[in-house]
């Protein structure tokens, strides 16, 4: 008997299949977990809602909490981020229950959050914190069965974090986003080479020699300016905060404001959390043919309502898959994505040897709140610095790359504070 579901169609699963297959070739560290959690079975019994990118990465994630004992449901975590082969195969396949299509409307969405929170979950598992806040604004008759969660997003962080300086947060959640092993490697290497890619899957232009605005200088955006740099464009980056555009600088990179950055950027992509990075006034600067993505979580970077105003209210046109087209003053200016998250709305998501890392960070941490929950107030924690060594241990030992211990006297020199110059 096939589990509930609400996916584009199971005759899909077959393909899906193999490309998760695919994918676990390049997840050694979570297949060892995996591998660990079959034998002890850490979370017999707790139900767990997820609301994650369902991609062939996360499909091995919900896997390994299965074997684990968990009971997993999954929705997605935003309407275009869905392989809907790999929701299919993951029903078909597997026996976890999905509630996600690929362009869903956002009343479907929204009820495919409802359909998982309907599981009445343990546990609760974000990528955007949408789950922890529809429980709190509309589901609290749920908060007596909830353990805890994790977090994986930048994004989902701040809206925790606000919530627990408000006194509104009421569990406590593992903010799996700040482990070193995610946010260095996933957003950097992860959204730099993935957040191109989507770029040139839904353009297929030349980055060599145009001008690339970054907004932004955050782990996501350092990754991104890099990897267009190694591309060959000329890299402009736009911040607010003084350190980080300073860091910008002495990486070789133009910094400046985005109202100046907006009449010379040839392509322009935001990764930085906050509303309308792009807005009217950077629209009216821009030259014709410029090119708007965006790899934050939410599509509220880029201020389309604006753009809709000053192109005259009407539909744009779409040129290209994921590619629309609205017209300001003559000057035809591209969104990529409808602005949202550009590497999963045309392309595949990061790289499963990068997302192996950041899984494993949601595996252990999901065992880690099971075993520690009791203890902790309602409010955003990281993982411990152990789980994050152990997790680039097992990496390196996947790789093949052996690196040096300490001996007992180098230890002990480190440990004392009597020997001086």
């Amino acid at each position: 008997m096939t589990v509930e579901h609400d996916v584009k169609s199971l005759d899909l699963a077959p393909g899906g299949r193999y490309r998760i297959e695919w994918a676990e070739q390049e997840m050694p560290v979570l297949r060892a977990i995996r591998e660990r959690f079959a034998a002890e079975k850490p979370l017999q019994g707790i139900r767990v809602a997820a609301c994650l990118h369902v991609t062939t990465e996360t499909a091995n994630l919900m896997h390994t909490l299965q074997v684990g004992g968990a009971d997993i449901i999954l929705c997605a975590s935003n309407p275009l981020s869905t392989q809907d082969d790999v929701a299919a195969s993951l029903v078909a396949n597997f026996e976890i229950p999905v509630y996600a299509i690929k362009g869903e409307d956002n009343s479907t969405y929204y009820d495919h959050i409802k359909a998982a929170l309907d599981f009445r979950p343990h546990m609760t598992m974000d990528d955007g914190a949408d789950l922890v806040g529809t429980i709190h604004k509309s589901r609290r008759e749920l908060l007596q069965d909830i353990i805890g969660g994790t977090e994986e997003t930048t994004t989902g962080v701040i809206r925790l974090r606000a919530m627990a300086n408000d006194g509104a947060l009421e569990f406590p959640v593992l903010a799996v986003n700040d482990s070193n092993t995610k946010h260095m490697f996933d957003n950097r290497y992860g959204t730099g080479q993935s957040t191109l890619d989507g770029v040139i899957r839904a353009t297929n232009i030349l980055l060599a020699g145009r001008t690339i605005v970054v907004a932004g200088y955050g782990w996501c955006s350092r990754g991104i300016a890099s990897r267009a740099q190694g591309m060959g464009a000329n890299v402009v980056v736009t911040e607010i905060d003084p350190l980080k555009a300073l860091e910008a600088v002495m990486d070789g990179f133009r910094v400046m404001p985005m109202i100046d950055a907006a009449a010379i950027g040839d392509i322009f992509i935001t990764a930085t959390g906050d509303i309308n990075v792009i807005d009217g006034p950077h629209f009216e600067r821009m030259k014709g043919g410029a090119i708007i993505a965006n790899s934050g979580h939410f599509n509220v970077e880029i201020n389309i309502p604006a753009l809709e105003k000053l192109s005259g209210g009407g539909e744009p046109r779409l040129v290209r898959p994921f590619v629309q087209e609205y017209v300001v003053d003559g000057r035809p200016i591209y969104i990529l994505g409808e602005g949202r998250l550009i590497n999963l709305a045309s392309a595949e998501g990061h790289p499963a040897s990068v997302m192996d890392m950041s899984f494993a960070n949601q595996a252990l941490g999901a065992e880690y709140m099971l075993k520690n929950a009791k203890t902790l107030t309602p409010n955003v924690y990281a993982l411990p610095a152990a789980v994050d060594q152990e997790i680039a241990r097992l990496k390196l030992e996947a790789m093949g790359v052996k690196i040096d211990k300490l001996t007992s006297e180098q230890e002990h020199y480190l440990s004392q504070w009597e020997e001086g110059t």
